[in-house]
């Protein structure tokens, strides 16, 4: 073999140990937006890889979720950054005045339009309600409850910044981590561009609910004159270094040693990092369905779902969020939401912000209504959505925002909708 050749040879065996490796890091990184790392399920192994591939684009051929969509609009952070949101009006009649994609309003397999009454009230309630998505997820993770309430009550669902369609943070292009607290401004530019005035509700999952008690902190002024209601799904006050993400405690103390170091480095060479997780999809999609998902019959166009909404942020953004999770701690602001109804519900296999978390919450608010939803994963509202659907309707009638009648029904469901 001539010198040139074998150099070749080494140069082509390296890179593919490189990007092995970058695999193996993307999917990790992947595990860290789902919440956490650890093993992936069996039944990974046993179908071929083509097949698996083309499941998929069918499914995101197919699948309606995150379709809906409604007036746009964009607030301005404090430092610039441009944070999109969407609002779904209500009109005189009960419809909605929001735009739809086509086909939005179908039931899971396209079967017809659903019905959009979720319960009947006379006129619209002087009250906005308000969606704070979690970490490396977009406003489009509240699909079922947002359709659920299209048209009954006015609803604003925002992107955070750096995720869905919100620009990228102009704070990052100088090397600085976002804070729970840049996040808690940055739902106060949402709310004065899109609900100046009137009574509000705020939901958060997650990070989302971090970013509300967040809010409290820096502005109990606002949260005492309009704040009507709050739910806090799958979050936490603090304490998330102790968290385990049900890996043995001496492997999680290693993760915890590297993990900082390894993000920044990967977050350096991010297109690097997103090839090998591209090249890694069925590992980083097993990994998704662990620790977005507690119950094993999750609807498969909904675990896809849940796969895009956190392969489509870029491994720099999750790098630059994921000390924010370390440093967080917002047990102090937790008063300020004990003089209005409160839901706190969680998964009961949260492997990301377990229970337990919900229940610490709970003891600051010792009013709050609590559910522990059985089978439930980190993704909750996609998982079991008619139940978080439910208590959210229960929360929306506890405060008069609309008549104490409730009708579910199919809404906010994975399961077939009946005939009309």
């Amino acid at each position: 073999m001539s010198e040139s050749s074998a150099g070749d040879a080494v140069a082509t065996a390296a890179t593919a140990v490189g990007w092995r490796r970058a695999g193996l890091a993307g999917a990790a990184i992947g595990v860290i937006a789902a919440g956490a790392a650890a093993g992936v399920a069996v039944e990974r192994m046993t179908v071929g890889r083509g097949m698996r591939r083309r499941a998929r684009l069918a499914l995101d051929a197919s699948g309606p979720y995150g379709a809906l969509r409604g007036m746009p609009g964009r607030a301005v952070a404090d430092d610039g950054t441009e944070l999109y949101y969407e609002t779904d009006e209500v009109e005189p009649d009960g419809g909605t005045g929001a735009g739809t994609a086509a086909g939005a309003g179908a039931g899971p397999a396209g079967s017809g339009p659903r019905r959009r009454r979720l319960f009947g009230r006379k006129a619209p309630g002087p009250v906005t309600v308000v969606f704070s998505h979690g970490y490396c997820l977009s406003q489009d993770s509240w699909h079922f409850q947002r359709a659920a309430l299209r048209g009954l009550v006015r609803t604003v669902h925002w992107d955070q910044r750096s995720h869905g369609r919100s620009e990228r943070g102009r704070a990052a292009a100088q090397g600085v981590t976002v804070g729970i607290d840049q996040l808690g401004r940055d739902l106060k530019a949402v709310i004065d561009a899109a609900a100046p005035e009137g009574r509000l509700i705020l939901v958060g999952h997650s990070m989302g609910g971090m970013t509300i008690m967040a809010l409290a902190d820096l502005y109990p002024q606002l949260v005492r004159d309009r704040v009507a209601a709050v739910a806090f799904v799958g979050t936490s006050s603090g304490k998330l270094g102790e968290v385990s993400f049900g890996l043995p405690v001496a492997g999680v103390n290693a993760v915890r040693r590297v993990l900082p170091g390894v993000l920044k480095a990967l977050g350096s060479q991010p297109e690097l990092v997103e090839r090998g997780r591209r090249a890694t999809a069925d590992l980083f999609a097993g990994l998704i369905k662990r620790y977005s998902f507690g119950s094993r019959d999750v609807d498969p166009a909904v675990e896809r779902f849940a796969e895009r909404l956190i392969e489509s942020t870029p491994i720099d953004v999750v790098a630059e969020f994921y000390p924010a999770f370390t440093e967080h701690d917002k047990s102090a602001a937790l008063p300020a939401f004990r003089d209005m109804p409160v839901l706190i519900l969680a998964g009961d296999k949260d492997l990301v912000t377990p229970s337990s978390h919900s229940e610490v919450i709970a003891d600051e608010l010792p009013d709050a209504e609590l559910v522990i939803v059985p089978d439930a994963g980190h993704l909750v509202m996609l998982e079991h959505p008619q139940t978080v659907t439910d208590r959210l309707a229960d929360l929306l009638v506890r405060i008069g925002a609309v008549a104490a009648t409730a009708n579910v029904g199919g809404h906010g469901s994975t399961a077939q909708p009946p005939g009309d």
